[in-house]
């Protein structure tokens, strides 16, 4: 049963016959009989009542091929037999049996279609598999054949031609060899034509090569010569890129540098270089310097050359000092200029690379390999900037510090600061330092020179003034310091770091940096030969002619150059300075002597002497080393505060200053004036005639940077009557300080903007305390000349002889008027005579006329308080008296009010008080002395008060003039 189900479910792929002939024996169906197939016809054919005796079939029927059905239906059969219940169960089994018959027939028929197809492909594989076993014989014997007639043959012919393949491959492994051999000699071409590249590219194929063929003996030996070839052409490059340092050269530095990309040593060159470029310094200074020295000595002498460098520079002279600082910077400049132009390549050559990257980009690694080498040598030569210039500064600085310059002439010293000064700017383009190593040094330097510098010109000064005759020194009415030489500098505007002397001629040059301008040849520190002639821009220049040809081709070319500033006569002012040789004649003055126009009451032309000029020239040299060296621009207008402070004290000590007067209280300065004065003589006049030797050092340091007390010169007569007691001098010498005041005014903004901010203090005090005090001179130096140009006392006797006790009202003045007036017309006639010679200015005009009207007035007043006795008719002729002088006095001067006129009034119109308005009319009017309310309370008010009233007031008074003592 189990088979049968089995079949159903698999729905057979056999024919029927062949089925029942596979089942067992015990399994296999027997024919039925007639009756059975009766039976068979008779039974339903209802399908589902045939399932359902299907289903009734046991399930131990559908087990396994070992079951043993007879067995087990025997076992099955009870202990006691009945001939019906065996039947029944007989009939049982057969309807089941019957079902699964038709069950089993039904299925055959059903898949018989499927069984013949599937029969007639097995058939046909068969005859496929037949034909296939033919083609396999027929095959196997062609095979047979060729093996015996083409293979033999074949494989010979193939190993004939693998042996020829072999011979040829050793044949050139045996040329390669023999070529290998002669490479150092191609090599070695190579480098005298300095091919690095070329050379370095053929020794690492040899390399490669011999690599190659290193199992062949020979070859060994080979290798080891080639890496001996590549170092020495290492050593080779590593002195061709020394060579760099001094004098780039593209091509030859091109090369280098293909050289070391390929042995792969970029960034050791970059160090390299950096090394050469340290040594570079180095070396040049010290050639340089050692070449002076030697030169300078005389001889050949080895003992400087082992000599440090910081000692060989104490050994150059004064002489050759600045020969030897410009051959010094020139060959700086060159060492630094090679570092530039190496910089420019790489930056050309970083940028060529870029482009190239970007339009392949395939190679990813090679690029970020290059980026990484490129960006090390980028930063590794920013860095080297200022490691470069700290080089240069530190050589410079040494050689700066090696020799005092405090003797060096001024001319010098600037050119000096003027070569320092363009290598501080050369510092500033190449790697953006202010320098303050050199700073400092030249600060030092300058500031040791200027001090010495400062003393002589003190000294000089001093003995100026003391030979100076006050006589006015023509100018042009145009003349303006700016015009003079020294004020050149002024004139061009430039950067605080240009050098002062050497200025681009056009605006488009000035803003090329030095590196562009003499990159392609030239040199910044090159003194240019003609350089002394060019007055307008070089401070070292002389304006003078050595010869009598030039001076007539002056005369000559006078005509055609009439539009030349109006300048100084510089010849006549030059001898004195000693700015210029005495034999040398200025253009200026050739011309200004062959057209002597000028006017001497020229209303515009400036008051100043020739000591005046020479202190104006030296504030300009002042300024000059100034604008050089900002470091020291306060101790440079410190001493230029001192010539300021020196000529003022020397024209106070001059005209200014008389006891006599100062003690009365006539002539007195103002307190500015006078603590202007006293700082002066405290800090910077030598009072004492020789020096202590018991003082101390310290005392000995501060009198060095004193100066004595100028002396007038003999020459000038300050006691002459006729010449209003040297009232020219005094206008020449009060009106030059105040020119030179203004001078001071005009450079005031020039001085601030150079003026450390913490400095700044001093130079708004210098301003405010001394340079405006200059015209506050004219009122002492004046009023010397009011006091005795006019007999005061003559006047103050013809009014003791006046009779003021007079018993009726007079109507004519009193003769003293008259002898007063006439004074003054005197005086306005000796001041037209010196008006003559000097042009008197409107404020000292004014000035003279205010100084003796006071004091005439103030005369008046002490006249007045002499009268012993005097009646009211008296007062009125005191009154008629002093209308008198004022109607004569305004037609001669135009100043208005009349100064002091309230004086004199109110000291007249003061006789006619009160006691009682008498005392507080003393309380208010101190400017009167006690002399004169004295007079005034015994005269006036004498016979009308009693003796106790009259000493209340003399007592009142006697209070008033106590703080007076």
């Amino acid at each position: 049963m189990q088979k049968i189900k089995s079949l159903m479910t698999r729905q057979g792929l056999r024919s029927p016959q062949e089925s029942v002939n596979d089942l067992s024996p015990i399994e296999s169906f027997r024919i039925p009989t007639k009756e059975e197939v009766r039976e068979l016809h008779e039974e339903p054919t209802d399908p589902q009542a045939q399932q359902e005796i299907i289903n009734s079939i046991e399930e131990v029927y559908f087990s396994n091929d070992s079951f043993d059905i007879v067995k087990y239906e025997l076992e099955r059969l009870p202990p006691v037999l009945s001939l019906q219940d065996l039947e029944e169960y007989r009939d049982k089994l057969k309807q089941q049996q019957a079902a699964v018959s038709k069950k089993v027939a039904d299925l055959i028929l059903e898949k018989q279609p499927a069984y013949v197809e599937e029969l007639e492909r097995v058939t046909s594989l068969q005859s496929g598999l037949q034909l296939a076993a033919v083609i396999c014989t027929n095959g196997r014997r062609h095979l047979n054949i060729a093996k015996e007639g083409f293979t033999q043959t074949s494989l010979g012919l193939l190993a004939n031609q693998r042996k020829r393949q072999l011979l040829i491959g050793l044949l050139k492994s045996l040329r390669t060899i023999k070529t290998l051999q002669r490479t150092d000699v191609r090599l070695s071409e190579m480098l005298e034509e300095k091919d690095y590249p070329g050379a370095i590219q053929l020794c690492l194929e040899c390399q490669k090569a011999a690599s190659t063929f290193k199992h062949y003996s020979c070859i060994s030996e080979l290798n080891s010569k080639l890496q001996d070839t590549l170092e020495q052409i290492e050593e080779q490059l590593d002195v061709a890129l020394s060579k760099i340092c001094k004098n780039f050269d593209i091509n030859h530095y091109t090369k280098v540098q293909q050289a070391y990309r390929l042995l792969g040593k970029t960034q050791t060159a970059m160090d390299q270089l950096h090394m050469h470029f340290t040594q570079a310094i180095h070396n040049t200074v010290f050639q340089v310097v050692l070449g002076y020295v030697e030169l300078c000595a005389g001889n050949t002498d080895t003992k400087f050359q082992k000599l440090q460098y910081k000692d060989l520079c104490t050994h150059i002279t004064s002489d050759s000092y600045i020969p030897c600082l410009a051959d010094l910077c020139k060959a700086l400049w060159e060492v630094m200029l090679s570092y530039y132009r190496t910089m420019q390549w790489h930056e050309n050559h970083d940028q060529d690379e870029a482009e190239v990257v970007s339009s392949d980009g395939n190679n990813v690694i090679g690029s970020e390999e290059n980026s990484f080498d490129r960006n090390y040598v980028k930063k590794k030569l920013e860095h080297g900037l200022s490691r470069i210039w700290q080089d240069v500064q530190l050589k410079v600085k040494t050689y700066l510090l090696g020799t005092d310059l405090s003797n060096f002439k001024y001319d010098d010293f600037i050119f000096v600061l003027d070569v320092i000064s363009r290598l501080m700017q050369v510092g500033e383009e190449f790697c953006g330092s202010k320098s303050e190593v050199l700073q400092e040094s030249i600060r030092k330097q300058s500031v040791n020179y200027f001090k010495t510098y400062h003393r002589t010109r003190l000294e000089e000064l001093r003995m100026f003034l003391e030979n100076e005759t006050w006589e006015l020194c023509p100018v042009k009415s145009s003349f303006s310091i700016l015009q003079l030489h020294e004020f050149k500098f002024m004139e061009q505007s430039r950067s605080p770091s240009v050098s002062p002397s050497k200025q681009p001629a056009s605006a488009v040059s000035a803003t090329v940096t030095l590196f562009e301008q003499y990159c392609n040849g030239g040199n910044p520190f090159e003194i240019q030969a003609d350089s002394k002639d060019d007055e307008t821009e070089d401070v070292l220049a002389s304006n003078g002619y050595e010869s009598d040809e030039q001076e007539k081709s002056a005369y000559q070319e006078y005509d055609s150059d009439s539009d030349v500033p109006e300048e100084l006569k510089r010849d006549y002012v030059d001898e004195q300075t000693g700015d210029v040789p005495i034999k040398s004649v200025s253009r200026e003055t050739l011309r200004s002597r062959k057209r002597s126009d000028y006017n001497l009451n020229k209303v515009n032309a400036p008051i100043l002497t020739n000591t005046t000029l020479n202190v104006i020239r030296l504030v300009g040299k002042y300024m000059q080393m100034m604008n050089i060296l900002k470091p020291i621009a306060f101790d440079v207008i410190h001493f230029m505060s001192q010539l300021f402070d020196y000529y003022l004290y020397a024209v106070y000590t001059f005209f200014g200053r008389n006891d006599m007067f100062e003690s009365t209280g006539l002539g007195l300065s103002s307190s500015r004036l006078r603590t202007t004065l006293n700082r002066i003589q405290e800090s910077l006049i030598d009072l004492e005639v020789s020096a202590d030797p018991s003082g101390t050092l310290t005392a000995a340091e501060e009198r060095k940077e004193k100066v004595p007390s100028p002396h007038l010169s003999h020459l000038v007569v300050l006691t002459s009557g006729n010449s209003l007691y040297g009232l020219a001098e005094r206008v020449v010498a009060t009106e030059s300080l105040v020119f030179l005041a203004e001078q001071f005014e005009f450079l005031q903004p020039h001085l601030d903007a150079v003026m450390p901010a913490a400095k700044k203090p001093f130079l708004q005090q210098f301003y405010s305390q001394t340079v405006s005090t200059a015209s506050e001179l004219r009122k002492p130096v004046y009023w010397i000349v009011a006091a005795k140009a006019i007999d005061y006392e003559q006047m103050l006797l013809l009014m003791a002889n006046v009779k003021w006790d007079v018993k009726e009202i007079m109507s004519q003045h009193n003769v003293y008027v008259d002898a007063l007036l006439k004074e003054f017309e005197e005086f306005n006639g000796r001041l037209n005579d010196v008006s003559k010679r000097v042009r008197i200015p409107l404020p000292v005009s004014n000035i003279l006329w205010e100084h003796c009207i006071r004091l005439a007035n103030r005369t008046l007043v002490e006249g007045y308080a002499n009268v012993k006795k005097c009646s009211n008719e008296g007062r009125a002729l005191m009154q008629l008296d002093f209308q008198q002088f004022l109607m004569k006095l305004e037609k001669l001067t135009d100043i208005r009010p009349i100064p002091d006129k309230e004086f004199v009034e109110t000291y007249i119109k003061a006789y006619y008080l009160t006691e009682n308005d008498m005392e507080c009319w003393i309380k208010e009017h101190r400017e009167y002395s006690t002399k004169q309310l004295t007079n005034l309370v015994n005269i006036c008010l004498g016979t009308y008060i009693n003796k106790k009233a009259r000493q209340k007031l003399l007592a009142t008074i006697d209070d008033i003039d106590r703080p007076k003592r």
